[in-house]
């Protein structure tokens, strides 16, 4: 049988302090984890998608000279 949040809470609130940390910090990781696995799908799509751009000649390269230059304007 399934315990209720409440009852693991209970239970986890009886083990010492660095335990206590540890199973703080294992679900928190796993989260990161999954979300920086989607990120990372994300920005891999995006990149692809850009070097194809340039690629095919759809966009130009700015100089980075060029690039520091505007942000120094603004």
């Amino acid at each position: 049988m399934a315990r209720s949040a409440r009852e693991l809470f209970d239970e986890a609130m009886r083990l010492d302090p660095q335990e206590r940390a540890t199973l703080m910090r294992r679900p928190i990781e796993a989260l990161d984890a999954e979300t920086e696995r989607g990120v990372e799908d994300a920005w891999r799509v995006e990149t692809e998608r850009r070097m194809a751009q340039f690629d095919f000649g759809s966009v130009q390269a700015i100089p980075w000279d060029e690039v520091k230059a505007r942000l120094y304007r603004r």
